[in-house]
């Protein structure tokens, strides 16, 4: 094992200043605080993600103890390793896992994790084009991926993203126009509406123009298949009105995490409903969803998705994402 020298690091830290009242500042850290693991990172660039806004913000379901530092995503490379499939001076990422939640996290210029954390960095991706997709285009990925092992293709009718203008909308909006899907875009926001389209979304619409059922158990047919990123009541209005056959890749929560619905659907029309998980995923399928980015799902629009902040203005950017500012991401710029 190659020993990091380093003795002190740049890192984002959230502390509880008073009951109640967090505080996320750069400060200087030692190598010796970091936890123990199998591999050490010299992080280059990181990303903002949601729950990284709820770590910031003091959310004990994610994490338990403060000072803390957040961040869900990292890229860069190898300082120290005991894995031989991550030498020293290799380009690595880690996404998910534990990471950023109640391990210290990759918005710092160290991270020191077990090696079953650990991915390869795509080749045709470089560090920064990788943390603009992060969690989200990973999740995006899978979501795709799931739509189409599930059978769907382009030639069977529109495909509805709703929360489109987040960071996996964004990008699932993106693939999906890439592979020749017509994509309705749903967003809150009507000045998303252009970004969304230059995007490849054919039609952007409000959540209300989803919900057409009037409190019936099922809709009139409309979407063979779509990428859901809000949850709640909205995510059952979409599998109202699948088509037959249709299917919902399910993967947020931010519109609640409960719905009311019926089997109706499921039994009369064959609806599927997909549920993505990008956190704990086997690192196998987790490495194929972020190698297809670099591949397949490859898309021209990432630096119309995702724009870049240094380490020092997280703070600032964590506030417009808390106040839902933000169309896209942000990749975050840690070394330089």
């Amino acid at each position: 094992m190659t020993a990091d020298t380093s003795a002190s690091f740049r890192a984002l830290v959230t502390r509880e200043t008073s009951p109640g009242t967090f505080v996320s500042t750069v400060e200087s850290r030692s190598t010796d605080e970091l936890p123990t693991g199998d591999v050490t990172l010299a992080v280059s660039h990181s990303s903002l993600n949601y729950k990284d806004v709820l770590v910031a913000s003091g959310h004990r379901g994610i994490t338990k103890r403060y000072p803390h530092t957040p961040g869900i995503d990292a890229a860069g490379v190898v300082l120290a390793s005991s894995d031989p499939a991550f030498p020293v001076g290799a380009e690595a990422i880690v996404i998910g896992y534990d990471l950023g939640m109640n391990t210290a996290g990759g918005l710092a210029e160290r991270v020191r994790v077990p090696a079953s954390w650990v991915l390869h960095k795509p080749g045709p991706l470089d560090a920064r084009s990788a943390m603009a997709h992060g969690t989200a285009g990973l999740t995006a990925s899978l979501c795709v991926r799931a739509l189409l092992d599930a059978g769907v293709s382009p030639g069977d009718g529109d495909v509805v993203v709703t929360g489109a203008s987040g960071g996996v909308g964004s990008i699932a909006v993106a693939i999906l126009a890439k592979l020749g899907f017509r994509v309705v875009a749903v967003s809150r926001k009507p000045e998303a509406a252009p970004y969304l389209m230059s995007l490849g979304a054919s039609e952007v619409i409000a959540p209300e123009a989803v919900a057409t059922s009037g409190g019936k158990p099922m809709a009139k047919e409309r979407w063979a298949a779509s990428v859901d990123t809000v949850g709640g009541e909205l995510l059952f209005e979409v599998v109202k009105s699948l088509r037959y056959g249709g299917a919902v890749a399910a993967c947020g929560m931010a519109g609640g995490g409960s719905f009311a619905g019926t089997v109706f659907p499921f039994i009369l029309r064959g609806a599927r409903l997909l549920g993505v998980d990008s956190v704990e995923l086997p690192r196998a399928k987790k490495q194929a969803a972020l190698d297809a980015l670099a591949a397949e799902f490859r898309i021209d629009s990432l630096d119309l998705i995702a724009r870049e902040v240094a380490l020092d203005d997280v703070p600032a950017a964590l506030d417009d994402l808390r106040a839902g500012h933000v169309l896209g991401r942000y990749v975050v710029r840690i070394a330089g």
